[in-house]
C-alpha cells in the first residue's frame, strides 16, 4: 500500500515534469509532512529550489506546479495553499483520508510498503565472548539488532540474524590448560559445570598466564593443538562453547530474541585465503614483520598512515582478518543485498577500515551490496559513569533483567491488589522486560543513556508502560461498548470528521512512512516517538470524541481497532509483548 507521502511525491514530480519539461533529480518533488497541522498535512518545498534553476519567482513556480497537478490529487485535498515565499500546503479531504484508513485497516501490513524485490539482509548483533556471561555492555547490541531484524522481517525481507560470538583465539589455550590442571573431571564429563564457573576459571587462568611463564608456554602450545584439531583440545573447546551457549540462551529466551550462531571459529578455514588474496592483488605491506593494509584516508594522531593488520608477525591471525573473512562470506556465499553490523560506537573506526578494505579488493560493490555499521553509546549508571555494580564489577545482564521484573512486580502488587500471583508474575515479565527494551530503543542509539528502573517503569511519559497502558485502554473501550467487533468491522467504516479524529487518522496513515525512515537510517527511536505520539493523539481523540451510544459509535470503534492494530504491530517490531490488563 502506497504511503501518503509517496503518493504526493509521485504526483507532484509528474506535475513538475509537465510544467517545466524537467526530468530526473531536477524534477523530483521535495515533500514532507507539515510541522504544524493547522497549515496543512503535507508541504511541497520544491518551488524555492526550482525558482533558482528556472530564474522565476518562487510563487509563480508554485502556481504552475498546482496548475499542472493531476485533477484526482486535487480532489483528494480540501485545501491547497501557497504560503510564504512559495511553500505549497496540502490539506487532505476527510472523505479521502477516511477511504485510505479503511484500506489500511484491511491491509495485512497496515500501510507499510512491501518491497517489489525481497532482499537478503544480514543483521549481526549481540556477539558475546565464550566463557564470559552477557553483561550490561551486550544489552544495546542485542535489543537494537533484534528490533532491526524484526523490522525487515515485517517488511517482507529474507533476514539472517547472526550471532558473531568470540569463540576462537589465544584465550582458549589458556582456559583449556587451566581446566586440564584444575578441573579435569569437568573435561572428562564426570562433573557438570556452568558459565559462572567458567568465568571464574577464566579469571584465574588469565592471572596465571600473566604471572607464570611455564603456564603461558603450555597455554600457547595448547592453542597450536586446538588450531591443528587435536582431539582432546577440540573436545574441551566444544564443552566450553556448549556451556557458554546455554548461559547465553537463558538471556535470549528472557528477551525473546532469536539468533543463528556463527562465531569466529566458523571463518577460521578462510583466513589464509583472505590474506593470500590481498597479497595477490598487491595490497599487502610488511610493517614490523606483520602483514598490513594501508588504506587511503586513515591516519594516526601523528598524521602517519594507520595500518589494518591482517596477519601478525608470528603468523597468527586476528580480529581484522576474521571480520574480512566474514564480509567476504556474507557477500559471496550468503549473497547478501544488505549487511548491518550492530556494535558499540567505539568500533566505528575498525569497521570503516574493514569496509574500505573490502571495497579496495573489489569484494564490496556499493551498487550491489549496502553495508552499515550501526553504532551505539554506553549504558550509564546513576553517577553518569559506565554502568557498574556497587562492588565496581560490570553488571550482569541477567541481574539487570530480573531486577526490572522484580521492580515491575512490586508496582503491580500495589496497583492490582485483587490480581492472582500468576497474573502478577506474567504481567511483571512483560512490563519489566518491555521497559528495559523500550528505554534503550527510545534513546537515539548514538547517545549514551542512564539506566533507571524508576524512570523506565513510569506510567506517564514516553515509556513502555505508558504505551502498554494505552493499548489496554483502547481495547477496554471496545469491551465497554459490548459490541460484537466482527459485526462492527463488517458493517461500519471509518469516517473521520472531528478535528481529533482527523489528527489521529492522519498519524495512523503515517505508520508506513515511519517504517520507511527506520529502514533507511536504522534509528529505532523514530518508531518509539511515533508510537508515543500515536498514544497521545488517541488519548486526545478519546477525550474529545465520545464513542459509546453516539451515532458515530460504529465508525469510532473501527478507528479504535485500527489504532490498536498499529500500536500492537509497532510494539512487536520493537520486541515488546502486549497485555490485556494493566
Amino acid at each position: 500500500m502506497e504511503t501518503l507521502l509517496a503518493a504526493f511525491q509521485r504526483t507532484l514530480t509528474r506535475s513538475i515534469q509537465d510544467a517545466f519539461d524537467l526530468s530526473g533529480e531536477e524534477a523530483f518533488a521535495d515533500v514532507a509532512p507539515c510541522v504544524q497541522e493547522e497549515f496543512g498535512h503535507y508541504q511541497c518545498n520544491s518551488a524555492l529550489r526550482l525558482s533558482k534553476l528556472l530564474k522565476k519567482n518562487p510563487r509563480q513556480v508554485a502556481e504552475l506546479i498546482i496548475a499542472h497537478l493531476d485533477e484526482g490529487k486535487k480532489a483528494e485535498c480540501s485545501k491547497i495553499e501557497i504560503a510564504g515565499p512559495g511553500f505549497i500546503n496540502f490539506t487532505l479531504n476527510p472523505a479521502y483520508l477516511s477511504e485510505t484508513l479503511n484500506r489500511q485497516l484491511h491491509d495485512l501490513h497496515l500501510g507499510a510498503v512491501r518491497p517489489s524485490k525481497k532482499q537478503r539482509i544480514i543483521v549481526e548483533f549481540s556477539s558475546p565472548n565464550v566463557a564470559k556471561e552477557l553483561h550490561v555492555g551486550h544489552i544495546r547490541s542485542t535489543i537494537i539488532g533484534d528490533c532491526l531484524a524484526r523490522l525487515f522481517e515485517f517488511l517482507g525481507h529474507d533476514v539472517l540474524r547472526l550471532n558473531h560470538i568470540g569463540d576462537w583465539g589465544t584465550q582458549f589455550g589458556m582456559l583449556i590448560t587451566y581446566m586440564k590442571e584444575f578441573a579435569p573431571d569437568v573435561l572428562q564429563g564426570k562433573e557438570e559445570t556452568d558459565l559462572t564457573s567458567l568465568m571464574g576459571w577464566y579469571r584465574s587462568a588469565k592471572k596465571r598466564f600473566d604471572e607464570d611463564p611455564e603456564f603461558k608456554k603450555r597455554s600457547q602450545l595448547q592453542v597450536v593443538q586446538l588450531q591443528a584439531g587435536e582431539k582432546e583440545a577440540a573436545h574441551a573447546w566444544q564443552l566450553i562453547c556448549e556451556v557458554s551457549r546455554r548461559g547465553f540462551q537463558e538471556i535470549y529466551d528472557l528477551l525473546n530474541v532469536k539468533l543463528v550462531e556463527r562465531g569466529e571459529s566458523f571463518y577460521n578455514p578462510y583466513l589464509k585465503e583472505v590474506v593470500e588474496e590481498f597479497e595477490r592483488k598487491g595490497l599487502v605491506e610488511i610493517s614490523d614483520g606483520a602483514k598490513c593494509l594501508f588504506l587511503d584516508g586513515f591516519l594516526n594522531r601523528e598524521g602517519e598512515p594507520f595500518p589494518l593488520m591482517i596477519q601478525k608477525s608470528d603468523g597468527g591471525y586476528n580480529y581484522d582478518t576474521t571480520d574480512l573473512a566474514a564480509i567476504r562470506h556474507r557477500i559471496f556465499d550468503e549473497k547478501a543485498d544488505r549487511i548491518i553490523v550492530v556494535t558499540d560506537s567505539g568500533q566505528s573506526l575498525h569497521f570503516q577500515m574493514i569496509f574500505a578494505a573490502a571495497k579496495k579488493i573489489g569484494w564490496l560493490d556499493s551498487s550491489r551490496t549496502e553495508i552499515d555499521h550501526v553504532g551505539f553509546g554506553l549504558v550509564l549508571g546513576p553517577d553518569g559513569k559506565k554502568f557498574k555494580t556497587r562492588s565496581g564489577e560490570t553488571e550482569k545482564l541477567i541481574d539487570l533483567l530480573t531486577g526490572a521484573v522484580d521492580q515491575a512486580k512490586h508496582i503491580l502488587c500495589e496497583r492490582l491488589p485483587l490480581a492472582t500471583e500468576d497474573e502478577i508474575e506474567e504481567l511483571a515479565q512483560v512490563i519489566g522486560i518491555g521497559a528495559v527494551k523500550y528505554s534503550d530503543l527510545s534513546t537515539h542509539r548514538a547517545r549514551d543513556y542512564t539506566f533507571s528502573y524508576e524512570r523506565m517503569l513510569r506510567f506517564e511519559g514516553n515509556t513502555a508502560v505508558f504505551l502498554l497502558y494505552s493499548f489496554v485502554r483502547i481495547n477496554g473501550i471496545k469491551r465497554k461498548t459490548q459490541a460484537n467487533m466482527d459485526y462492527v468491522l463488517s458493517h461500519h467504516k471509518i469516517d473521520v470528521q472531528h478535528p481529533s479524529e482527523i489528527t489521529l487518522g492522519l498519524h495512523l496513515r503515517r505508520f508506513g512512512e515511519i517504517l520507511e525512515h527506520l529502514s533507511r537510517d536504522l534509528l529505532p527511536n523514530r518508531l518509539c516517538e511515533y508510537l508515543y505520539e500515536l498514544a497521545e493523539k488517541f488519548n486526545a481523540f478519546f477525550r474529545d470524541c465520545r464513542v459509546e451510544g453516539t451515532p458515530e459509535e460504529g465508525s469510532r470503534l473501527v478507528l479504535c481497532e485500527l489504532t490498536s492494530r498499529v500500536l500492537k504491530q509497532g510494539l512487536e517490531i520493537l520486541g515488546l509483548d502486549t497485555v490485556e490488563r494493566l
